[in-house]
């Protein structure tokens, strides 16, 4: 996935969906307390550009795998490109941070949200 300053969060979004499909990302103005999820209240508006949304304007490409630890994709975007996310998992109609499971890889999250919409 590449990260500029033109790209919207939406866009990034949106990538991040296609990738996988019962997870999501949603972006913050500021970080959140380990263990803790990120208020709503906090939450960017999808239509900013990755410019508006961070100080630190480093472009290039982050990696997203299905081996990779939740905590350790939000601490990349954090560290590399200055933007807080957040990872979330479908269950039922619902979403819900990752938060108790950031040690749990993207594959796992996709796993258990797919075999929470079969037992639905």
């Amino acid at each position: 996935m590449y990260i500029e300053d033109g790209r919207t969060l939406k866009e990034i979004k949106k990538e991040f969906n296609d990738k996988f499909p019962l997870l999501k990302i949603e972006f913050y103005n500021k970080p959140h307390i380990k263990g803790q999820g990120s208020p709503k209240a906090d939450t960017l508006d999808e239509n900013l550009t990755i410019y508006q949304a961070r100080s630190c304007h480093t472009a290039g490409d982050i990696s997203i795998n299905g081996n990779q630890k939740v905590s350790h994709l939000e601490e990349a975007f954090l560290t590399k490109y200055g933007l807080y996310v957040q990872v979330f998992h479908k269950s039922g109609e619902v979403w819900y941070q990752t938060t108790a499971t950031d040690h749990w890889t993207l594959s796992e999250h996709q796993r258990a949200a797919g075999e929470a919409a079969a037992s639905s």
